[in-house]
């Protein structure tokens, strides 16, 4: 299904990097290592990279991986990029020899909860002792508004659901809100949001 949905000319969710990434650019400190999940066509890892961080970014499908390899070209920057089925795939193995400073998955709500579980519990052991797991998507109220994501409840997140998958963890931000997002046709519109940020404990 997404080797079929990215094999497009135009970039589907655009070509510049979810806000949520600008709203905390702070926290991209150049020189840390991030692990980049289910990163599509490239926007948010190649600014990741453009903010100096060392950036690797994991995908399923080929057509992605190439535009996102298209986008670093362009601007000009270095990203890692691996070919992986993030549902199958050992993890860390597959991707890194060292943990990384940080894990992203910005709108990666394409499973239910017993893989999204297991994909949580990879990239935490992806995730070094004091490093930041940051996530963003959308919460239940998303399906009211039709924008963009999964129509299925179970795929969404709250904060509750968050921080029971990380017991222990410091959260330093777990917030619900709303806003309007245009980011290419696939996200488009009002839309309810999460951002959740929190470090693995030492």
């Amino acid at each position: 299904m997404w080797e079929e949905r990215f094999n497009t000319p135009d970039y589907v969710f655009g070509t510049e990097p979810a806000q949520f990434l600008r709203d905390h650019r702070a926290l991209l400190t150049p020189g840390r290592t991030v692990l980049a999940v289910a990163d599509g066509e490239g926007r948010n890892s190649v600014f990741m990279a453009e903010c100096g961080l060392d950036v690797t970014a994991v995908d399923y499908a080929p057509s992605a991986i190439a535009k996102a390899r298209r986008l670093a070209e362009q601007r000009g920057v270095t990203v890692d990029f691996r070919q992986a089925d993030l549902l199958t795939d050992d993890w860390p193995d597959a991707f890194a020899t060292t943990p990384f400073d940080m894990v992203a998955g910005i709108f990666i709500q394409f499973t239910g909860p017993e893989a999204r579980a297991a994909m949580f519990d990879g990239m935490a052991r992806c995730l070094r002792p004091g490093g930041l797991m940051l996530l963003h998507g959308y919460t239940p109220k998303q399906l009211d508004h039709g924008t963009g994501g999964p129509p299925f409840v179970e795929n969404l997140y709250t904060t509750a659901l968050l921080r029971d998958h990380f017991p222990g963890w410091e959260v330093i931000e777990a917030r619900e809100y709303e806003r309007d997002v245009q980011e290419g046709r696939g996200h488009s519109g009002l839309s309810a949001l999460i951002d959740f940020i929190a470090r693995k404990p030492v």
